[in-house]
């Protein structure tokens, strides 16, 4: 029998640099000002892939990390946006993944060092990196300080050695503590992740988890309800988690009890203590731009007539290959005028202080009668309050935050 020859798929298209004449030509949007800039950095490598993650991260299966290549794509990737940032500022700078922390603190020093060459950081600018505690190391966390980090953002989860086994953290409990306690005598400000709804987690369960986060006097506190996301291993093999009212009452004692120790609830799933708000969440809530470099990352980048989205090539190795050669994008797309309006809902209805109407004609380019009637059938269901400048979720708008965005689709008004 004859053996047909293997065909290669073609290698996928990437999208071909354009001059920023292209992105500076007429279209239908007229924004006066363009937004803050952030600069969002992806390390995709992780120890294990989690069961419940659909984010775009990858498990260190065998070899040493890629540090020295993966870093000179991220620069050649940089360097290959800089015409479409050109003289803007970065106020805030995020290190995400995957595992960040995999990357030494060298790394992490020549990759913020190689930033700042190329680009102008506003005074104060804020620079968090995810770290997992399960990389913990004496002394690592300080290294990152020193390196330039401002900020560190610790994935703890829960401090339940069964729930840690059951969500697939490479971390147990004694770990995720003296990960924390290095955290905060390391950095002046510092982020707790939590999750609830666990499987199998019990209202008594959640108290002994805020127990131990709240001892550890977190700045922020980042509280995420577990979700089941298409595509992950919890998807197809979904475990037994409590019910919606079991959880809706899990998030309100978390909401009574962080307001109860200075950490108030400024958006959806964000706690802070007065001064330490991240400054790189509020910026995509208030619709402003991001760059996002790196394996899978996204962008938002705004010009005169038009707002632009941007994706990387996902897989770590083709990404590589193709940053190094200067075509880092795998997709662009413009926004389309009539999907502005949900696309700014969408991130400024998750914060609890809402937004300024101004804010959605700078932002959007659009004039507040493109959102009229929208806001004032919003108003009428009781799910927010207005007055001639500002717009605000009620408590019932917040705990039904899908239908109030909803609200704002192009075909709903």
């Amino acid at each position: 029998m004859k053996i047909p020859p293997i065909v290669q798929a073609p290698p996928e298209p990437a999208v071909q640099p354009a001059s920023v004449q292209h992105y500076m030509r007429p279209g239908t949007l007229q924004l006066g000002t363009l937004p803050p800039l952030s600069l969002y950095v992806h390390l995709p490598w992780c120890l294990r892939k989690c069961p419940y993650c659909d984010f775009n991260s990858h498990e260190l299966r065998s070899g040493d990390l890629p540090e020295a290549r993966y870093l000179d794509a991220l620069v050649a990737d940089l360097e290959s946006a800089l015409p479409l940032i050109w003289g803007r500022s970065i106020h805030s700078i995020f290190i995400g993944g995957g595992t960040p922390s995999l990357f030494s603190p060298q790394s992490i020093d020549r990759l913020l060092g190689d930033i700042r060459a190329r680009l102008r950081l506003a005074p104060g600018c804020e620079v968090t990196l995810e770290a997992n505690p399960g990389t913990f190391e004496k002394d690592r966390f300080r290294a990152y300080r020193s390196a330039g980090v401002t900020r560190l953002s610790v994935g703890v989860q829960s401090f339940n050695d069964q729930h840690l086994s059951a969500l697939g953290r490479v971390h147990d409990r004694a770990q995720a503590i003296a990960a924390v306690e290095e955290a905060a005598s390391a950095f002046d400000t510092f982020n707790l992740d939590l999750m609830y709804a666990l499987p199998g987690q019990t209202p008594e369960q959640l108290e002994q988890d805020l127990d131990m986060a709240l001892c550890l006097q977190p700045h922020h506190l980042s509280i995420y309800h577990l979700s089941i996301e298409p595509n992950t291993y919890f998807a197809k093999h979904p475990p037994q988690v409590p019910e919606d009212d079991a959880a809706y009452a899990m998030l309100d004692r978390i909401t009574e009890r962080t307001a109860h120790v200075g950490l108030e609830r400024y958006e959806v799933s964000a706690y802070a203590k007065r001064g330490h708000r991240c400054g790189h969440n509020l910026n995509y809530w208030q619709f402003g731009d991001y760059l996002g470099i790196g394996a899978g990352a996204h962008g938002k980048l705004s010009f005169a007539h038009r707002i632009v989205r941007q994706v990387r090539f996902r897989d770590p190795l083709l990404y590589m290959e193709r940053a190094l050669q200067g075509t880092p994008v795998a997709q662009e797309s413009e926004l389309a005028r009539v999907d502005l309006p949900f696309e700014f809902m969408l991130n400024a209805l998750r914060l609890k202080d809402g937004f300024e109407l101004a804010q959605f004609s700078e932002r959007t380019g659009l004039p507040l009668g493109a959102i009229q009637r929208a806001l004032e059938e919003a108003e009428q269901k009781g799910l927010i309050l207005r007055d001639l400048a500002w717009v605000t979720p009620t408590v019932r708008g917040f705990d039904f935050l899908n239908d109030l965005q909803a609200l704002f689709l192009p075909d709903a008004t």
